[in-house]
Parts: C-alpha cells; sequence; structure tokens
C-alpha cells in the first residue's frame, strides 16, 4: 500500500480509539445509569455500536499489521503495476480514463483508485503502453487501449 493510504489508516484507527470508542463507553454508561437493563433500549444499542467499533478497529489493526508500504521510487514506469497510475482508453466509444492501480484497502473510485483486485487492474498489470487489452466486466466486454503509464 503507499504511504499516503497507510497514514489514513493510522490516523482512523487513532480516531476510533480515542474519539469514538469513548463516546461509546459513555453512552453506555449513561444508559446503564437508567435502570433496568433487560428492556433499556439506550443500552442495548451502545453495547451493539461497542461491537461493531470493537470489529472495525480490530480489522484496521488486522490490516496494519499485514501492511507493507511501498516505495515508490522503486517502481518502474514501464508497466502498469500497483500504484501505477495509467491512461486508458475505451475503444468502443473513445471515452479516456485515469486511473490509479491501488491496493483493495485504498480503492475509492471517485478518487480514481480502482482496487488491484479489479477485473480491470488485473487486465492491465505487466501491459505495457500501447497495448490492448479485453476485459470482462458485468455490463460485457471492454477494449482498451493504454495510452500513458506513470508513477
Amino acid at each position: 500500500m503507499s504511504q499516503e493510504g497507510y497514514d489514513k489508516l493510522v490516523a482512523e484507527l487513532r480516531h476510533m480509539e480515542t474519539v469514538e470508542l469513548p463516546q461509546v463507553r459513555d453512552a453506555i454508561a449513561e444508559a446503564r445509569d437508567k435502570g433496568d437493563l433487560s428492556e433499556n433500549f439506550e443500552y442495548h444499542a451502545a453495547k451493539r455500536e461497542q461491537g461493531r467499533l470493537l470489529g472495525r478497529i480490530r480489522y484496521k489493526q488486522r490490516v496494519l499489521a499485514h501492511a507493507r508500504v511501498i516505495d515508490m521510487s522503486k517502481l518502474g514506469a514501464d508497466s502498469v503495476q500497483l500504484l501505477s497510475k495509467v491512461a486508458i482508453t475505451n475503444l468502443a466509444n473513445n471515452n479516456k480514463m485515469t486511473y490509479t492501480i491501488a491496493s483493495p484497502h485504498e480503492a475509492d473510485l471517485r478518487e480514481g483508485k480502482i482496487s488491484i483486485k479489479s477485473p480491470i487492474a488485473q487486465a492491465l498489470l505487466n501491459k505495457r503502453v500501447g497495448d490492448t487489452v479485453e476485459v470482462r466486466v458485468p455490463a460485457g466486454m471492454l477494449k482498451l487501449r493504454i495510452e500513458s503509464i506513470s508513477q
């Protein structure tokens, strides 16, 4: 994963542990003070939220424990690989698109980052500028030409 993605994940985890978790614990304590727990909706909702939040925290901790930050200076721009920025043209309609091939945890289509596990990224991997690839996507077959590759 990129250093930017790693730092963002660390910040999210820190926020969950230092802000969200204490808020949930306060909500549980407040609901517990209201009396009978067997019929206390606020208590059960707060406990459910605590479980969900702890699950998200554990997941992010596992991701960070197994993450490897890639040194961008060691990557080449001669073929498509993880963290490559690829300009492609859809040959069916001449629509031009630019995507960055990202780890699954960093993928965000709004930012132009597609997961390396996506069908388009899998088809583009190890290809060079000028290569044409065919990709099966849910909407059918796409024929794409690689226009440029950068880091």
